[in-house]
């Protein structure tokens, strides 16, 4: 029998510039208090997962050079698709051991930080009740259906998803999502991990100076991490933020409140169904980071909303990781595809092949008005990494995104 080509001496993985300590994240009113051991876990789940990407990653692909695709080609001749890729990577002790491990820092990233929420469960729902309790910028509906895509799925590992409360008024979900991002991404989305949202608003600002938008809204908000740096750059624009989940929802009112941002307002309501609003109410409709977990009913619903909510001239930006097109390596498609399959994104891949520009086009969009743009998170690079320098690759998890939209 011929030996299998040894990648043990492949060279050395790029170099490991790691993330900063998890006591440069920034706090404010309602940000879980954090012991000793648990900003431990969190900064050796931040340091492993980019030791995983800057220096295991490129074992992987040098696995599947010198050994994973030479066998697939003599026995099934070259790869047609992703997932023949994908399938056969699945089959090297290589991947195995990089996807694990991966695996691994996502569920111990989500116990983590579920215990330190919980752990202080009444005292954080206190606090976010004393700052939202009669204010009118928050909006629940307990009646609204939760789809099943969202019901049906812990996001990213995470148990409940984005909706799930232990009492009413719990926000330990959201808790634990603002406070343990830091592990996943090593602080890339930056202090308050509005880094995304920052390079958005640049963008618009550079781009399009005498944009002056009346009225925007942001689909699928979540903490409102994204969205805040929106409303700050455009103060006299009345921000609407919307999502299925209570808890994100007060807990997002409650942060920016104590992050000094006040023309935003969150209301618990489905992407799919605008007709509280009326037609060409917003001038600016936003999504970051949140095609890749709907279902394609709801997303087409989302797409043809939008466009009816949006004012002549305005503008409807989804930000997301780049789709698959004939260019993209085989490779790397199947290696973006991870979070499908090990990850609880049961929507990343099919996203990812979809013709996005078309969808657009048949929600009323005009095709020649469709926009393609690329941005990396703006972040303090005193103390953060900046995702423009850095040349590694994580096929995901980046904060280098790619904008899909259309101007009205």
């Amino acid at each position: 029998m011929t030996a299998s080509p040894s990648i043990a001496n492949a060279g050395p993985a790029q170099a490991y510039d790691g993330p900063p300590d998890y006591q440069a994240v920034g706090r404010h009113a309602v940000f879980p208090e954090t012991q000793h051991d648990e900003v431990a876990r969190l900064n050796f789940l931040a340091h492993m997962n980019r030791h995983l990407s800057t220096r295991v990653m490129p074992f992987v692909k040098t696995a599947w050079e010198r050994r994973v695709e030479p066998e697939l080609v003599k026995t099934s001749g070259q790869p047609k698709s992703r997932h023949e890729v994908r399938k056969a990577l699945a089959q090297d002790p290589m991947f195995q051991t990089w996807s694990a491990l991966r695996r691994l820092t996502m569920e111990q990233r989500q116990q983590a930080g579920r215990w330190t929420a919980a752990r202080q469960a009444e005292t954080l729902a206190a606090k976010v009740r004393d700052l939202t309790q009669g204010d009118p910028r928050l909006q629940l509906d307990p009646s609204l259906p939760i789809p099943r895509y969202v019901s049906a799925v812990d996001h990213h590992c995470m148990p409940g998803s984005y909706h799930s409360e232990l009492f009413e008024g719990d926000v330990t979900v959201a808790a634990s999502y603002d406070h343990g991002i830091f592990a996943t991404t090593g602080g890339m989305l930056g202090r308050y991990l509005d880094g995304g949202g920052q390079a958005v608003a640049a963008w618009m600002k550079k781009t399009h100076p005498d944009f002056r938008p009346r009225r925007i809204l942001d689909i699928g908000c979540t903490l409102g991490h994204n969205i805040l740096p929106i409303a700050q750059a455009y103060p006299e624009a009345e921000v609407v933020a919307i999502d299925v989940g209570a808890p994100m929802l007060r807990y997002g009112l409650a942060r920016a409140k104590s992050l000094g941002v006040e023309n935003i307002s969150f209301v618990q309501a489905d992407g799919s169904d605008l007709s509280r609003w009326a037609d060409g109410h917003f001038d600016w409709v936003q999504t970051t980071m949140f095609l890749h977990e709907l279902s394609y009913a709801s997303m087409k619903a989302i797409f043809a909303e939008s466009n009816r909510v949006l004012a002549p001239g305005g503008f409807v930006l989804h930000v997301e990781q780049p789709q698959y097109t004939p260019d993209m390596p085989l490779f790397e498609q199947a290696m973006r595809d991870w979070d499908c399959f090990y990850n609880n994104e049961p929507f990343w891949s099919t996203l990812h092949e979809i013709d996005l520009d078309g969808w657009l086009v048949e929600a009323g969009f005009e095709r020649d008005r469709l926009l393609h743009v690329g941005v990396t998170a703006v972040v303090d690079r005193d103390l953060f990494p900046d995702a423009a320098d850095d040349d590694s690759e994580d096929f995901g998890r980046k904060a280098a995104w790619h904008v899909i939209g259309a101007r009205k």
